[in-house]
């Protein structure tokens, strides 16, 4: 085991890096005044007001650090989100969790919103709480349609969290097999897969229940070269022919 993981520290579940993120979806109005009341409303007639958004200020900023966007993107209000975005407001802005308003707009699979950002060039690499990136909340979602607008709009990959995990790893870890053969048929890279099973294994009261879930993982997916885990094992002696 220690050969085959070459003494990497292990990573950590990913329902442990992710669960502080899990509270974005539809976000209630309670606590939110003026400007940031309407944007999560989906109220656009007061936003369009410019009176109003010169007096507030389009980036203002609430107790939890959030912008009118970051509101918006995590409420689905996709025509507010365009309005705040012609208006010039900063997208990149992340409130008191580290959370962009791409992320929250990922978060809560609102496609359209995702969009809207990714057109306008918002960054889909930031880092968030312990470390995720937008791609890590597609692949965990998870949901095949955000992660293909995310990678072609630059989102990396290999990008890894905290805890040492890439987005293949947490589709990996979550038994997420179509987000699993979609991130390698992406360019993912096919040893991580190997090094995902074998710290799914390792310390598991239930060794044999892992495995079996997981041995797909193994023998079934392959890369964009069309090479199985097992291949690349092979190859580099990991084990043995």
């Amino acid at each position: 085991m220690k050969r085959l993981l070459g003494h990497q520290e292990r990573p950590m579940p990913s329902s442990t890096l992710l669960s502080r993120d899990s509270d974005a979806h539809q976000l209630p109005e309670e606590g939110l005044h003026g400007l940031h009341r309407a944007a999560a409303r989906g109220d656009l007639a007061r936003l369009r007001k410019h009176w109003w958004l010169k007096r507030l200020g389009k980036n203002r900023l609430d107790q939890a650090k959030r912008t009118p966007l970051h509101l918006a993107c995590a409420n689905g209000h996709a025509d507010v989100v365009r309005f705040l975005v012609q208006e010039k407001c900063l997208l990149n802005l992340c409130d008191n969790t580290g959370r962009s308003p791409l992320m929250k707009a990922v978060e809560s699979q609102h496609e359209e919103c995702v969009a809207i950002l990714l057109e306008h060039h918002a960054d889909p690499n930031l880092e968030g709480y312990r470390g995720n990136s937008a791609l890590h909340l597609a692949a965990a979602a998870p949901n095949t349609s955000l992660t293909e607008m995310l990678v072609e709009h630059g989102a990396r990959l290999e990008a890894k969290n905290w805890g040492g995990n890439t987005p293949l790893l947490l589709a990996i870890s979550s038994n997420h097999k179509e987000m699993v053969n979609f991130l390698l048929q992406k360019g993912a890279t096919v040893c991580c897969m190997r090094v995902s099973l074998a710290l799914s294994l390792e310390g598991s009261g239930e060794r044999e229940s892992v495995l079996s879930e997981r041995q797909w993982v193994l023998s079934e997916t392959r890369d964009v070269a069309g090479y199985t885990a097992v291949d690349y094992a092979l190859q580099s002696g990991h084990i043995g022919r």
